[in-house]
């Protein structure tokens, strides 16, 4: 970390600069070492970096100068990559990621493509189509019609703090590309991937002064600011479903375009014909990085015929993984972020076995061998019924419930009854029997048999309390531009 030492100042129009309210700490939930302070914004600075984007929207050519764009994102690809090694340690140190996991869904996979392609869909996206000409019977003239994609405008990017490279990046990629400008907002927990990014940009690219801006701040409501402001055109929250409702609310004040990646209860259906050696293996998702993702597999559903062969597998998963430290390449479940957040998981472990559930892996309370930091061992729970918090709620912890199921049928309607809908998984030795199940099931991320279609080409987001919208793909790129209709005398 000696080359590329932590940045503490954010970027506001074009510099680097301090936080009107001076600085807070940012800690590693490994050891509660304060890895050092970072600029602590007030209202006004926020306000500052909405000016300097709307500004840079409305008077520069960034929103329509595609060369541009494209260059500068391949600019910002090559300082990213240049300090990829320097990265991976920040986040492992303010992430609690652990290392292992930083060499796919943390670092490696976003950094390779979430701002190449769509620098590339710059060139091959439909910014412009051709209706062709008619006579149009309100007016009899003959016309031509064109429809036009243009940028939103202003976007303010609010980023959670478990996977925070990947969201900013991903959130960054669409929203230049498309010609937006951005305001970056990293959660406090997390703030110097976020504070890196800025000062690569101002140091390493041709981005014009105002075009990115990030914020960071101890204070969760300066963000509100960007939802508030009539000057910010769009939100991209990526968070909990409670503080997507909060911003839904109070951005209707101004019609805020909206895209929010929300929670999500996603289970794993294994069906009866299934290689349950295999399939089982789904398991280890709630612990890898101690359960922090949105999309992790917090529930698996195995047929009541084969419920007791499942079990014994997965507890022999969660008895061979214990929390360990994020630096050793052979962690998987590293610490929580915090200690607020690991009262609040233990506090649904202790709800899981008040309510009935058996506890057949885990603790009630942090795992014995750490002196410092926020820990919690892998937790299996058996015998659940869906209708348990346990079942319904998002613990955003290493914690799995097992539920049993009669039928197809039955595993359908468990999977689906619940407030969210982000992503799924479905295990069968058929691969139709497997994908007939996904068709059914009202989430928007599904794997079968073990696979996941992530990537910055691939649309992801969900259903039902899970969210408006979704991230990356065309489909994702396109949320981030208004449809203009344009009619002319043919």
């Amino acid at each position: 970390m000696t080359e590329h030492p932590f940045e503490s100042r954010m970027l506001i129009d074009g510099k680097l600069v301090e936080g009107q309210a001076g600085s807070f700490p940012n800690i590693n939930p490994a050891t509660e070492e304060i890895l050092g302070e970072v600029a602590d914004a007030t209202p006004a600075d926020m306000r500052r970096a909405i000016d300097a984007a709307r500004r840079a929207f409305d008077e520069t050519d960034w929103s329509t100068n595609h060369q541009l764009r494209k260059r500068c994102l391949l600019q910002l690809h090559d300082a990213l990559e240049s300090e990829k090694e320097a990265l991976r340690e920040e986040l492992i140190r303010e992430a609690g990621a652990p290392r292992a996991v930083t060499y796919g869904p943390q670092l490696d996979a976003p950094l390779a493509d979430g701002l190449r392609y769509p620098a590339g869909l710059i060139d091959t996206f439909p910014w412009e189509t051709d209706l062709g000409d008619t006579v149009v019977s309100v007016t009899g003239i003959n016309t031509t019609r064109k429809v036009w994609r243009e940028p939103v405008g202003v976007v303010g990017a609010i980023v959670p703090w478990n996977f925070p490279f990947e969201v900013s990046v991903n959130k960054l990629g669409q929203a230049l590309a498309a010609g937006n400008t951005v305001i970056l907002k990293p959660a406090p927990d997390t703030p110097f991937n976020a504070t890196r990014l800025g000062r690569l940009i101002a140091e390493n690219t041709d981005i014009p002064a105002g075009v990115v801006n990030v914020v960071t701040s101890s204070d969760h409501l300066v963000g509100e600011e960007l939802t508030v402001s009539p000057k910010v055109d769009m939100i991209s929250f990526t968070g909990s479903t409670a503080v997507g409702k909060r911003i839904m609310e109070k951005g209707a004040a101004t019609m805020k375009r909206l895209f929010l990646e929300l929670g999500g209860k996603s289970a794993t259906i294994v069906l009866d014909d299934a290689d349950f050696n295999t399939a089982c293996l789904m398991g280890f998702g709630p612990l890898m990085h101690a359960g922090q993702g949105c999309a992790a597999p917090t529930r698996m559903l195995l047929p009541r015929s084969r419920y007791d062969e499942g079990v014994a597998i997965l507890q022999g998963i969660y008895e061979n993984v214990s929390a360990g430290d994020p630096q050793d390449p052979g962690t998987l479940c590293g610490p929580v972020i915090s200690a607020r957040q690991q009262s609040r998981i233990l506090g649904y472990i202790r709800r899981g076995v008040e309510e009935g559930a058996t506890m057949l892996v885990g603790s009630t309370d942090p795992p014995p061998q750490f002196d410092k930091g926020f820990w919690v061992s892998p937790t299996l729970f058996t015998d659940v019924d869906n209708s348990m918090t346990i079942a319904q709620d998002e613990i955003f912890g290493p914690v799995l419930t097992v539920i049993a199921y009669e039928d197809e049928d039955d595993a359908v309607r468990i999977a689906n009854d619940s407030a969210y809908g982000l992503a799924g998984n479905v295990a069968s030795g058929s691969l139709e029997r497997s994908l007939a199940v996904a068709r059914r099931l009202r989430a928007g991320f599904i794997g079968l048999n073990g696979t996941a279609g992530y990537g910055a080409d691939t649309p992801f987001g969900g259903y039902k309390e899970s969210g408006v919208g979704r991230q990356n793909g065309v489909v994702g790129f396109s949320q981030y531009t208004e449809v203009k209709s344009v009619a002319y005398p043919a």
